[in-house]
């Protein structure tokens, strides 16, 4: 499977856009293939995010998951298609706030499992979080969120992990660990990855850069 961009510009857009390697380009993004995203703030780094995930429709130009346009597909196909081909971490994180961590990763792990149980403890573990597992999502420091959402993503089969600034909040070893654990998880789905940033993120070596 891959991802086509074709000639895809928001519709809200008003300015130059000729310097862009994504803007108004024709793009494949092939499973195993990494790619990091580059934008300064204001540029639509989001709003890309959401156009691959579904989210958003207010764009010209299209995308595609081989030969399937999600402009076609009602909101329902599409949340259908998605389920186990699609991964997210959104840069607002979306939470449940009221819910403990645990209940956040266990609600996602049980809507299509692909690991057991105990791997919310392993992973929690890893990323230094294994002690807020039965707090409310909203008592934890938004790096220690952030650290949810990723597990998060993780917990679920797919093809394409969608990663928004996921790491803002996050000191330098953090970030490592953190990045240890999403390369690792992306192999073994032999899955793609593509990681929208303000900047360049010297923990991703080898990645193929596209500036927004």
């Amino acid at each position: 499977m891959q991802i086509n961009l074709q000639e895809i510009v928001p519709d809200y857009i008003d300015k130059n856009i000729n310097e862009s390697q994504v803007w108004n380009k024709n793009i494949v993004i092939k499973k195993t293939e990494h790619v990091h995203i580059v934008a300064p703030s204001g540029t639509g780094k989001t709003s890309l995010i959401h156009f691959i995930y579904g989210l958003r429709k207010d764009y010209t130009g299209s995308v595609s998951y081989d030969d399937i346009n999600t402009k076609k597909l009602s909101t329902e196909s599409f949340s259908s298609f998605r389920k186990n081909k699609l991964s997210i971490i959104f840069q607002d994180l979306r939470l449940f706030e009221n819910q403990t961590a645990r209940e956040n990763l266990e609600i996602k792990r049980m809507l299509d499992p692909y690991h057991p149980p105990e791997m919310i403890n392993e992973m929690a573990k890893r990323l230094g979080i294994e002690n807020k597992l039965e707090q409310a999502a909203k008592t934890c420091s938004y790096g220690e969120q952030q650290r949810i959402a990723i597990i998060r993503s993780l917990m679920q089969p797919f093809d394409f992990l969608l990663l928004d600034e996921p790491y803002s909040h996050l000191d330098e070893v953090n970030r490592k660990k953190a990045t240890t654990l999403i390369y690792e998880e992306c192999e073994k789905r032999n899955a793609a990855m593509i990681f929208a940033d303000l900047k360049p993120i010297d923990l991703l070596k080898g990645e193929k850069i596209l500036m927004l």
